[in-house]
C-alpha cells in the first residue's frame, strides 16, 4: 500500500505540471530507462508538457547527438552539461516563435549507470534541469549527483523516476526557497534508496544562493552522509576526490584553525609518508567537521560554517563535513572509494574519548566491535601529545592511561602499530587552547593572534569572523 501511495503522489506532481500549459520541455534519460518521462505520460495530459523524450544508449548515437566525450566517461557532469546545452537550446530555438508568450521552457537530463547483469561498479549518476523561471528569462540550472542504493536495476529505475519528477516539480514551485528544493528531492522515496551527495544551483534567482550551504543542507537533511569542498572552495563529489587515494584526516571543530592544528597535520604527514610503499602524490589531506560541531539544537550556525570552510581551504585543506560521530564509521565511508592507507590524526583528548566504553552504547559488540571495524587493514591513528602546563609531564601514546580493564587492549593496539605517537612536535604550541583563542577573538584584537597562522588572523580581523569583537 505504501508503495502504491508513493507512486500516486509522484503522479500527482507530474499531473500538476502537465496541467500547467506554461511549462513545456524535453526529457532525456540515458542509463536507466525513461522512468521520468514515463511518469509524466502515466499521469495523463503529458502533451501539455513534454515536447520531446530521448534515450541515446548507443555510444555512437550519443556522440552524434551531443558530441564526443574527451574523457571517455559518459556518466559525468561534463556529459550532463552537454545534454542540457543541446536540448535546451534546441527546444527554445525551435519552439519560442510558435509557443504562447507565457511559456517557460525546460530540459531535464540524466546520465546514470544503474545495476545490470554485467556491471558490478558503483551505481550512480548525474541529473539536472535547465529551466526558465519566468517567460523569456535566461535559464537557471540545478545539478545533482546521486548514488542509487537499491539492489536491483528495476528498483533503481523506479527511484530515479521519482527523484526526477520531484526535481522538476520543486524547481518550478520552490525556486525562491532553494533549501525546500533540497528537502523535496526524496519525497515519496523510502530511506536508503537514493543518496544525493552534491547539488549546484546557478542562474537567475540563484545568484545569491550559497552552494556550500545547500550541500551542507544535504547532510543536515540526511540526503547524504558527507559532502566535500576542494581547497579552491568548490563543491566536489566525494567519489572523485577519494577514489584510490591515501587519506590522512584531521577531525576538529576548527573555531578557529590554530597553529596546533597546523603542527598536528604537518607531523601527521611526516609519519604517514614513512609507511612502506606509500605514494605521497596520491595522498589527500582532509580536515573533517562533523554536523554535531555545526549545530545548536537543530539549527546550523551558517556563518560559522562558512568561516571555518574559508579558513581551512585557504590553508590548502580539502574539507569534509559528515554526520559520522564514531571513527569506525568514517573509516567505512572511506573504504567505499579506496583500499589504500588511511590515517586519522587525533589529540590525546580524542584518544581518551574513543577508549570510553560509554561512547559505544547501542553498539552490540561495544568497544571491541568498534575497534574491529576501525583497524582491519591499512588504518592507523596518529596521536598528538598533550601538555597542560610547563610543569606537567608530556602525555603521549606511551604513558597514556586508559581504564584498567582496557589496558591490555590498548597495549595490543600500540604494540601492533595501530596507534602511532607523533614525534618532533613543536612543544611551544601545546599550551594553545582553541577555547581561549575563540574567547579572545570575541573580545577583538589581542594575544590570540599569535596562536593562529598569520593569514588566518588577518582573515578573522578583516572579515570579522567567529564573532570577532562582539564579546
Amino acid at each position: 500500500m505504501a508503495e502504491h501511495d508513493n507512486k500516486h503522489k509522484t503522479l500527482q506532481k507530474a499531473l500538476e505540471i502537465n496541467l500547467d500549459n506554461c511549462k513545456y520541455g524535453s526529457i532525456v534519460e540515458i542509463g536507466a530507462g525513461q522512468e521520468v518521462a514515463r511518469n509524466f505520460f502515466r499521469a495523463g495530459g503529458a502533451a501539455g508538457t513534454v515536447a520531446k523524450t530521448l534515450s541515446a544508449y548507443d555510444m555512437h548515437v550519443s556522440d552524434d547527438v551531443y558530441g564526443a566525450e574527451e574523457s571517455g566517461r559518459y556518466v559525468s557532469r561534463s556529459r550532463l552539461m552537454k545534454m542540457l546545452d543541446k536540448e535546451f537550446s534546441g527546444i527554445t530555438e525551435l519552439l519560442t516563435p510558435i509557443r504562447p508568450k507565457n511559456t517557460t521552457f525546460f530540459s531535464y537530463a540524466a546520465t546514470v549507470t544503474a545495476k545490470s547483469y554485467l556491471q558490478k561498479n558503483e551505481c550512480h549518476g548525474w541529473i539536472g534541469i535547465r529551466l526558465q523561471l519566468y517567460r523569456e528569462a535566461a535559464p537557471s540550472d540545478i545539478i545533482l549527483h546521486v548514488r542509487m542504493l537499491d539492489n536491483d536495476g528495476s528498483a533503481q529505475q523506479e527511484a530515479l523516476g521519482v527523484i526526477g519528477v520531484n526535481l522538476i516539480h520543486a524547481a518550478y514551485n520552490h525556486f525562491t526557497q532553494p533549501k525546500k528544493i533540497v528537502e523535496s528531492l526524496l519525497d515519496d522515496l523510502e530511506p536508503g534508496r537514493i543518496e544525493v551527495d552534491m547539488v549546484n544551483f546557478s542562474g537567475p534567482y540563484f545568484e545569491e544562493t550559497e552552494n556550500r550551504l545547500m550541500n551542507l543542507h544535504l547532510v543536515h537533511q540526511n540526503l547524504t552522509h558527507a559532502v566535500m569542498f576542494t581547497p579552491t572552495g568548490e563543491v566536489h563529489i566525494p567519489a572523485e576526490l577519494l577514489y584510490k587515494k591515501n587519506i590522512l584526516v584531521i577531525r576538529g571543530t576548527f573555531t578557529p584553525l590554530t597553529k596546533v592544528h597546523a603542527d598536528m597535520t604537518y607531523c601527521g604527514q611526516q609519519h604517514f609518508n614513512e609507511i612502506e610503499s606509500i605514494d605521497a602524490g596520491k595522498t589527500l589531506v582532509l580536515a573533517e567537521l562533523t554536523m554535531a560541531s555545526l549545530t545548536v539544537g537543530d539549527k546550523i550556525d551558517e556563518a560559522s560554517f562558512l568561516s571555518r570552510v574559508d579558513m581551512l581551504t585557504s590553508q590548502g585543506y580539502t574539507v569534509m563535513v559528515s554526520n559520522y560521530l564514531r571513527y569506525f564509521r568514517l573509516r567505512t565511508y572511506f573504504r567505499r572509494y579506496t583500499q589504500l592507507q588511511i590515517g586519522m590524526i587525533l589529540g590525546i583528548s580524542n584518544l581518551d574519548l574513543i577508549f570510553q566504553e560509554e561512547y559505544y552504547e547501542g553498539l552490540e559488540g561495544g568497544i571491541l566491535e568498534a575497534f574491529a571495524k576501525l583497524f582491519p587493514d591499512n588504518t592507523r591513528l596518529y596521536i598528538y601529545p598533550y601538555k597542560k602546563s610547563e610543569k606537567e609531564e608530556l602525555v603521549t601514546v606511551h604513558n597514556f592511561k586508559p581504564s584498567k580493564n582496557l589496558q591490555h587492549l590498548y597495549t595490543h593496539l600500540l604494540e601492533n602499530g595501530y596507534l602511532i605517537g607523533l614525534e618532533k612536535v613543536d612543544e611551544s604550541l601545546l599550551a594553545i587552547s582553541p577555547f581561549k583563542v575563540l574567547k579572545g577573538i570575541k573580545k577583538g584584537r589581542g594575544s590570540w593572534e599569535s596562536d593562529v597562522p598569520e593569514a588566518i588572523a588577518k582573515m578573522i580581523v578583516d572579515r570579522k569572523l567567529l564573532g570577532f569583537g562582539r564579546g
